[in-house]
């Protein structure tokens, strides 16, 4: 494989939020990023790390705004990849305080997906968010032919939780 596309990654994202404060809350409170830069009340990126950005946020054309209808295209999730399982335990549980301090009734969804364990949760903005560790590679789910083989199986918060 070519070394330079080996070596490529994806670095950030950048999100149309309907207000800028409620965002850059969300995302330094609750999932911990750091508010490397504000561009006036336009934009903003975060970062993990002391990086740059690994999110932009902007209201350039969505303040105010609605979410998208669930039927259009466009993203369909950012993810945050977690070191490891405490960490991303412990990270849901920031997001359990979040939502109740908020006075929401959502429940985070858990996913075992084989290769990882997945939380899905929405952001103020309704923007679907994926917290996530994978497994070690050695315990990656593969058929019989060797193909990898990852699955969408639920499992229960509580169960996550104290497992």
């Amino acid at each position: 494989m070519n070394k330079e596309i080996h070596a490529t990654r994806i670095g950030h994202v950048n999100l149309k939020v309907s207000n800028l404060e409620s965002a850059i809350a969300f995302y330094t409170d609750v999932m911990g990023l750091t508010l490397m830069q504000r561009f006036g009340t336009g934009g903003a990126f975060l970062g993990y790390g002391g990086y740059h950005h690994h999110i932009g946020l902007n209201t350039l054309s969505s303040e105010g705004g609605a979410p998208p209808p669930e039927s259009c295209t466009g993203l369909h999730h950012v993810a945050f990849l977690y070191p490891d399982r405490d960490a991303l335990i412990a990270a849901v549980q920031r997001v359990i305080t979040h939502l109740k301090d908020v006075g929401s009734d959502e429940v985070p969804q858990v996913r075992d997906h084989g290769v990882s364990e997945a939380i899905y949760f929405h952001d103020p903005d309704n923007i679907l968010i994926e917290m996530y560790c994978d497994r070690p590679t050695e315990a990656w789910p593969y058929d019989s032919a060797g193909n990898l083989a990852m699955f969408n199986k639920q499992v229960e918060l509580e169960a996550f939780l104290n497992s």
